[in-house]
C-alpha cells in the first residue's frame, strides 16, 4: 500500500556511494550524483527539489539515516548524508546540529511553570485511540469542553519541533502532561498548560507511533510506551524521560512501528509495518519478503509472549523480474494503525494493508480477530482480494516498473485502526475505514460483514485514510483523493450510522483557498477525533476544522499556516494536517501541523488551544 511515510522521496540513490574518506564531503555533489535523476526529473510522487528546499536539514538528514530513504541513504556516510541534507535546503555547510541541541534552555520548565501534585492526574487522551475500542471520542466530563464552546477557541500556546516536520506521533494527554513524538526520533514531554519542556528523549530513529502512558500497579512510577522506524519498542520513565528497556520486535530491514502501541493488565500489543513496498522499486532489490505481524511483550521487561504473522504462509522463491532478480511472495499485511481490544471476549482486532507481491494472499486488505492470550487468529475478512501492488507501479517507465506485480490491484487497503463500537440496543459492532472509502460493520464475534457503505472514492491516497471517531450511534469519517481530485473537489466529511451503515449527512469539500501553493489540497486524510456535539478535522490546505455532529455544519475553522513564536524559541510554522488527528482533554485541543513527505506543505509546529486561549 502508498503510505504517506513510505512514499514521498523513493529511489534516491543509484550509483555507488561516494567515498567516505573525504573529510568534508560537497552537497552539491552528492545530490547531483545521486539525487538529480529523481528530484529535478519528473517521477510521480517525488518531491520537487523547491519542495526539498522548504524543509530543514535535520528533517532531510533523518529520513536518509532512518526512515524513508534508509535504504537508499545507507550507501552514504553520515557526513555525506548531512551534506546533502544541507545542500538541498539552502543552509550552510556545517550547519546541521542535533535537534535537541536546537532548543534553548530557556525552553524548559521551571520550578513555577508547572503544577504541583501529581503532574499525570487529570483528564486524559491516551494513545491513538483514546481507548481500547479506538472510538476517537471524548466525553464530555474528559473534554472539558462543550461544543458551544468550539467556536470560542483561541490558540493558547505554540511548540516548535527543532530539525523535523510535525508528522510524528500524535499527542497524548495525561493530566498536565503531554507525550508526543516526532519525526526525527525526538518524544517530548511538555507541560499542558503552559507547553514549556519538561524532558526529550532521542529514539534510534522517527517516532509515528503514538506513545501511550501506563501506570504501575500498588502505587508505582508510570511509564512511557512507543516503538520506532526501526521496530524497537521503549519503555521511558514518565517523570524523567530515562530509558527503563528498549527491544527490537522484527528483524526486517524495512520493519517499522506507525501504529499505537496498547497496554492492558501489564502487556503491550504491538502493531509492525514496513517500508518495503517503497525499497521495492529499485530494480535490483528482491521483492519482497516482509510479512506484517502483532507482536505482544511483556510491559515490565519487554520480553515476547507471542508474535503472530497476519500471513502464515512464509514469503518462498517465485519468479525473477526482467532485471533478471528474484522475487518472492507472499509479502506485505501490514498492520499501519492500532489494534482495538475486548478484554472481557479475549479478542484483539487489527486491519491489514496489502500484497506487495504476486501471490495475493488472503490476508491482505482485511480485518482480523486475534486471541489476546496466545496470538492465534480467530476469524478474517478480507474485503478486496488481489491487491498486490508496490511503489513501483507508479513509474512509467519498464525499468521502473520490474517490480510491480503483474495485473497490479488498486492500493485500497487499510491504514485507519478498527473501532469497537457498542449501539444503543447493547449489540457490539466492529468498525473498519477502507482506501477505498467504504466503511464497513462487522460481527465481532464471528467477522460475518453487517453492512458496507461506500463514504466515498477511493484511490492511492484516498478514500478513508487515517481513521475515524465514533459516538457509538454515528460514525464520522473524513475523506481524502488528494491524488486523484483536486482542490475544491477533495475531501468532506460522512456521517454513518453504525447500526446499518445508512448516511446521516455529508459535509462537501471545503473550497479552494490554495491559491495554487504547492502541495495544498483539500482533502481530509487526517484522522478524525470528536467530543458530544463537534467532530475535529484537519486538511491538506493546513485548515483545522470542526462540525457539528448532528449537522455537518461548520463551526470552527482556523488557517495553521502561519508562522509562530512558540513556547522554545523554535522557529516554526503550521503546513498541510495529515496523519494524527487532534486530542482533547482538560478544555484544551492539541493538533500538529505540517506534512513534508510526498510534497505536502511542510510545517513543524504544535498548536494548543483553548476557550478563549485562557
Amino acid at each position: 500500500m502508498l503510505r504517506s511515510l513510505i512514499v514521498g522521496i523513493v529511489a534516491l540513490f543509484t550509483l555507488p556511494a561516494l567515498a567516505t574518506a573525504q573529510a568534508a564531503p560537497s552537497g552539491a555533489a552528492v545530490y547531483k550524483q545521486h539525487c538529480a535523476a529523481c528530484h529535478d526529473g519528473t517521477m510521480p510522487r517525488m518531491p520537487s527539489r523547491a519542495a526539498l528546499g522548504a524543509m530543514a536539514p535535520e528533517h532531510v538528514e533523518s529520513e536518509l539515516a532512518s526512515f524513508n530513504m534508509r535504504r537508499q541513504g545507507a550507501a552514504l556516510s553520515p557526513a555525506e548524508r548531512r551534506a546533502v541534507a544541507e545542500f538541498v535546503t539552502g543552509r550552510p555547510a556545517g550547519s546541521y546540529r542535533a535537534p535537541l541541541a536546537i532548543i534553548p534552555k530557556s525552553a524548559y520548565c521551571s520550578a513555577g511553570q508547572t503544577t504541583s501534585g501529581d503532574p499525570l492526574s487529570g483528564a486524559s487522551w491516551n494513545g491513538w485511540g483514546i481507548n481500547l475500542q479506538n472510538t476517537r471520542h471524548q466525553s464530555a466530563a474528559e473534554a472539558g469542553l462543550a461544543a458551544a464552546d468550539v467556536p470560542r477557541l483561541k490558540l493558547k500556546w505554540s511548540f516548535g519541533f527543532p530539525g523535523a516536520s510535525a508528522s510524528g506521533s500524535q499527542v497524548s494527554v495525561l493530566g498536565n502532561r503531554l507525550f508526543v513524538g516526532s519525526r526525527n526520533g525526538i518524544v517530548y514531554s511538555l507541560d499542558k498548560s503552559t507547553g514549556c519542556l519538561v524532558w526529550g528523549f532521542e529514539a534510534d530513529a522517527g517516532t509515528r507511533s503514538t506513545p501511550v502512558v501506563a501506570r504501575a500497579a500498588a502505587g508505582g512510577g508510570a511509564t512511557v510506551y512507543f516503538g520506532d522506524a526501526h521496530a524497537q519498542v521503549y519503555a521511558l520513565d514518565a517523570a524523567t524521560g530515562a530509558l527503563r528497556w528498549k527491544v527490537k520486535v522484527e528483524g526486517h530491514l524495512d520493519a517499522m512501528i506507525t501504529g499505537g502501541i496498547v497496554f492492558h493488565n501489564g502487556r503491550l500489543y504491538v502493531p509492525v509495518s514496513s517500508l518495503e513496498e517503497g525499497t521495492a522499486v529499485m530494480a535490483s532489490y528482491q521483492c519482497c519478503t516482509f510479512r506484517g505481524s502483532v507482536v505482544a511483550l511483556d510491559a515490565a521487561t519487554g520480553k515476547q509472549v507471542w508474535k503472530t504473522h497476519t500471513m502464515p504462509r512464509a514469503p518462498e522463491r517465485t519468479t525473477r523480474n526482467s532485471a533478471g532478480t528474484q522475487l518472492w511472495g507472499p509479502s506485505g499485511g501490514a498492520v499501519w494503525s492500532q489494534p482495538a481490544l475486548d478484554p472481557e471476549r479475549n479478542r484483539l482486532y487489527i486491519t491489514t494493508g496489502d500484497s506487495y507481491s504476486n501471490p495475493p494472499a488472503p490476508e491482505s486488505d482485511a480485518i482480523m480477530a486475534l486471541a489476546m492470550d496466545t496470538g492465534r487468529v480467530l476469524w478474517t475478512r478480507q474485503t478486496l482480494a488481489k491487491d498486490a501492488w508496490n511503489v513501483g507501479c507508479l513509474e512509467t517507465t519498464p525499468a521502473g516498473r520490474v517490480n510491480c506485480p503483474e495485473s497490479p490491484g488498486p492500493d485500497f487497503d487499510f491504514g485507519s485502526s478498527p473501532a469497537l463500537a457498542t449501539l444503543p440496543d447493547g449489540r457490539r459492532v466492529l468498525l473498519a475505514g477502507q482506501k477505498s472509502g467504504a466503511m464497513y460493520g462487522v460481527n465481532p464475534d464471528t467477522g460475518e460483514l453487517l453492512w458496507t457503505r461506500q463514504a466515498g472514492a477511493g484511490g492511492v491516497l484516498g478514500g478513508i485514510e487515517w481513521g475515524f471517531a465514533t459516538d457509538g450511534s454515528v460514525a464520522y469519517a473524513s475523506l481524502s483523493s488528494a491524488f486523484e481530485k483536486k482542490a475544491g473537489e477533495a475531501g468532506g466529511l460522512v456521517a454513518v450510522n453504525t447500526s446499518d451503515g445508512t448516511v446521516r449527512w455529508s459535509a462537501p469539500p471545503s473550497a479552494d483557498a490554495c491559491a495554487g501553493r504547492q502541495g495544498c489540497n483539500t482533502a481530509q486524510p487526517a484522522a478524525v477525533s470528536s467530543i458530544p456535539g463537534a467532530v475535529f478535522s484537519g486538511s491538506l490546505d493546513g485548515h483545522f476544522r470542526a462540525y457539528d455532529s448532528a449537522t455537518g455544519k461548520v463551526l470552527f475553522d482556523v488557517n495553521t499556516t502561519d508562522e509562530y513564536d512558540t513556547v522554545n524559541d523554535v522557529p516554526a510554522r503550521g503546513g498541510s494536517l495529515n496523519g494524527p488527528g487532534a486530542a482533547i482533554a482538560g478544555g484544551m485541543v492539541f493538533v500538529n501541523s505540517g506534512y513534508s513527505t510526498l510534497g505536502f506543505m511542510p510545517g513543524n509546529v504544535l498548536l494548543a488551544f483553548s476557550v478563549e486561549g485562557k
